[in-house]
């Protein structure tokens, strides 16, 4: 077995002992997944995370673009996104996910080596994936044993955080990630747009109003929008809509009228139309299903 293989192995053996329902761990950022493969896709929010898979593999779907990420690779997003995706393969998918923290990838950033940026150039996706090299996995596994040392793990967990920000920074996604630790960044731009359009969803959106808050001219924010989510900005704000929609119902799936307005929807046919539209069901009938 090379190297590579045998950090797999480990990464596999530590995440099925410590990964849980809720995904959380007792280290901070340090998120373990174990799901069977399925042809039902989820729909969740994401927020700025490295994902590497030590087993299967995920299929994800952000806007039009396809990512699909399996054991060896890892997945960067760098921004709070909606997507719809499922896992792959013949076997459980394992895999870790580690927080960016953007204070943490901004003290980082100046050490990294220099790369030329210029406020005008094209935004990056905010979604990429590589193979990850031996160096990153390692540092994961060291990692993932703190979950066995829980005395050791508020000392090393932090430097361990920086070193695998350090291994990406550093690695052929380092442009991409090094875009979340920069305040003038196009990202950093429009993740205050996207962080409005997610706080206030509900809210009517005029595209002046929100390229305002982004800091940008009209047309420059929708273009750099559109780079970063793979949608413009109000099917963006639909996707969030329709989701929190979904959640809502999971809870009170008998008022469907009531959960449309409050997420944002004046017209309860237009709600339904679009809901079966992404869901693949009508929102009662959804409901039920996930309540199932």
């Amino acid at each position: 077995m090379d190297a590579r293989a045998s950090q797999l192995a480990e990464m596999r053996t530590l995440i099925a002992a410590h990964a849980r329902p809720d995904m959380q761990t007792s280290i901070d950022g340090l998120l373990l997944s174990e799901e069977a493969a399925s042809a039902t896709p989820d729909y969740s929010l994401t927020e700025p995370l490295v994902v590497v898979m030590a087993q299967g593999g995920k299929r994800l779907l952000l806007g039009d673009d396809v990512y699909e990420y399996r054991a060896g690779q890892c997945l960067v997003v760098t921004a709070d996104l909606p997507v719809t995706g499922h896992f792959i393969g013949d076997e459980p998918s394992l895999g870790m996910a580690l927080v960016l923290r953007p204070a943490v990838v901004a003290g980082l950033v100046l050490q990294a080596p220099a790369v030329r940026w210029a406020r005008g150039a094209a935004a990056q996706p905010a979604m990429s994936t590589v193979d990850a090299d031996t160096d990153l996995l390692d540092a994961v596994i060291r990692l993932l044993r703190l979950l066995e040392k829980p005395s050791d793990a508020p000392i090393l967990a932090p430097l361990i955080e920086r070193e695998i920000i350090w291994r990406l920074l550093t690695g052929p996604q380092g442009e991409t990630v090094r875009q979340i630790g920069l305040a003038d960044s196009n990202l950093s731009y429009v993740s205050r747009a996207i962080g409005w359009i997610r706080d206030n969803y509900a809210e009517p959106m005029r595209i002046e109003e929100l390229a305002q808050v982004a800091g940008m001219s009209p047309s420059t924010f929708h273009r750099h929008f559109r780079a970063v989510t793979a949608m413009s900005p109000l099917q963006f704000q639909k996707r969030i809509r329709l989701q929190e929609a979904r959640s809502m119902l999971v809870t009170a799936p008998g008022d469907i009228a009531g959960i449309g307005h409050r997420v944002g929807y004046d017209s309860p046919s237009q709600f339904t139309r679009e809901y079966r539209r992404l869901f693949g069901a009508p929102p009662g009938q959804d409901a039920m299903r996930i309540r199932a």
